[in-house]
């Protein structure tokens, strides 16, 4: 397919996902069935337009003054893909497959119409009431770290300690333009363009041999910021697929009792595989079964209780760029009862001196800083643990992540603007 040929199957595809209400991943995986002559770089591309179109359509469709499948693909190739007009017009030229040429409102639209006077939710692409919890985070900021949230993600990887270095395993992977990540010890990040594949990762050597997982660097410096210790007793409460869970493995090197566990063991199916191939002998994970507490053994005597709390998501919108438009206000009162209750769980299981780490995958202050001091309010047995306190022992790059970072008196918040992570919030809590 020629560049200008994938831009009307977006189009058209863009059409579906809005008469038809559906996902975008679910509309790319049948228009590829029903569009087999469509190659994989293709499929990417259009995958990729799809994508980008869903980061930048309010400020797509404000630019263009059009709200329109064609008009948000147009103003996104100007803002996301920083073609000019000519360059636009050029792949919309009416030819065989192409687009109709631009009209002259389009072209005027291109080269004249800016976001300079646009909303802050439609500068920053998100939706309107979202825009005071984003302001009480980021205040007149919250336009540019929303934009950063739009772009799209590298892929980061995190070497398994436990069997491999990350000196060992660079080179073996030169071939995919892996590089080191900024922040984390145990990263690697390969960056993709945006016509760009994800590599087969899962098809390398070193991943079928446990060497390698996916995980972006945000996550794995939640992890590392918790403060996991060789022989401790260390309990993962929300530990979903297991990608913390490995985590912690690696930093516990082998040694001491790790428990993992969820309340919905649909999320838990993955994890025995992968802390198999991981080489992960130290872990026990333990399924729900029915109104039993999995947990009923463990009285005031784990070092460490991990909380990757569910959430609303808002840091990983760069990821999953459809996810935003669908969110509702209601969603977000349901996690944070979710929060609670996973938080009050963890209480009873930490002994005197041990420690909670409190984690979200969201940029919202009422998941993250008012969370924490609700439940120190709760439990003044509990005290936050600094975060340069939390960081400055674990590695050498602590002071400049601690000036990258967004510090607050609860933790830390990394974003995709100031670390180039997904966004992460992390909080330590230790008991007295």
């Amino acid at each position: 397919m020629t560049p200008a040929a994938r831009l009307s199957a977006a189009i058209e595809l863009i059409e579906t996902i809005d008469t038809q209400r559906i996902p975008a991943a679910k509309a790319l995986k049948e228009w590829g069935t029903a569009h087999r002559y469509a190659g994989s770089g293709d499929r990417a591309a259009i995958s990729g337009l799809i994508w980008d179109v869903l980061r930048r359509q309010s400020s797509a469709a404000y630019l263009m003054d059009d709200n329109s499948a064609r008009a948000r693909l147009l103003g996104m190739l100007k803002l996301e893909r920083g073609l000019d007009t000519e360059a636009i017009a050029a792949l919309c030229d009416g030819g065989r497959f192409a687009p109709a040429s631009l009209t002259d409102a389009e072209r005027a639209a291109l080269t004249s119409r800016t976001l300079t006077d646009a909303p802050a939710h439609i500068a920053g692409d998100y939706p309107e009431w979202l825009d005071p919890y984003l302001a009480k985070v980021f205040g007149d900021d919250r336009v540019a770290e929303a934009t950063a949230m739009a772009s799209r993600a590298p892929l980061d990887l995190r070497v398994n300690t436990l069997n491999a270095t990350r000196e060992k395993i660079l080179p073996r992977l030169a071939h995919l333009g892996a590089k080191e990540t900024p922040w984390s010890p145990l990263g690697l990040r390969i960056e993709l363009g945006a016509d760009a594949r994800n590599p087969g990762i899962h098809a390398e050597e070193d991943f079928i041999k446990g060497a390698i997982e996916v995980q972006d660097e945000g996550s794995q410096l939640a992890a590392l910021l918790s403060g996991a210790k060789p022989g401790e007793q260390v309990i993962d409460l929300c530990a979903g697929a297991g990608g913390k869970t490995l985590a912690l493995a690696a930093q516990m090197q082998g040694k001491g009792r790790l428990i993992a566990t969820d309340h919905d063991k649909r999320q838990l199916a993955p994890i025995h595989e992968r802390l198999s191939r991981a080489g992960v002998h130290n872990c026990d994970v333990r399924t729900p079964r029915g109104e039993a507490e999995v947990l009923s053994d463990i009285k005031a005597s784990a070092d460490l209780v991990l909380i990757d709390a569910p959430c609303t998501g808002t840091g990983t919108w760069r990821r999953n760029p459809d996810a935003k438009w669908r969110m509702r206000p209601g969603a977000l009162e349901v996690r944070l009862k979710d929060q609670t209750a996973a938080l009050d769980r963890a209480v009873p299981l930490v002994k005197p001196g041990g420690r909670i780490a409190y984690i979200t995958c969201s940029v919202l202050s009422d998941e993250n800083g008012a969370q924490v001091r609700a439940f120190i309010a709760r439990h003044p047995e509990f005290a936050i643990q600094p975060p340069e306190q939390t960081a400055s022992v674990l590695w050498d790059k602590a002071e400049d992540f601690a000036n990258a970072a967004l510090q607050s008196d609860e933790g830390w918040l990394m974003t995709p603007r100031r670390t180039g992570t997904d966004g992460f919030f992390v909080s330590v809590l230790k008991k007295g």
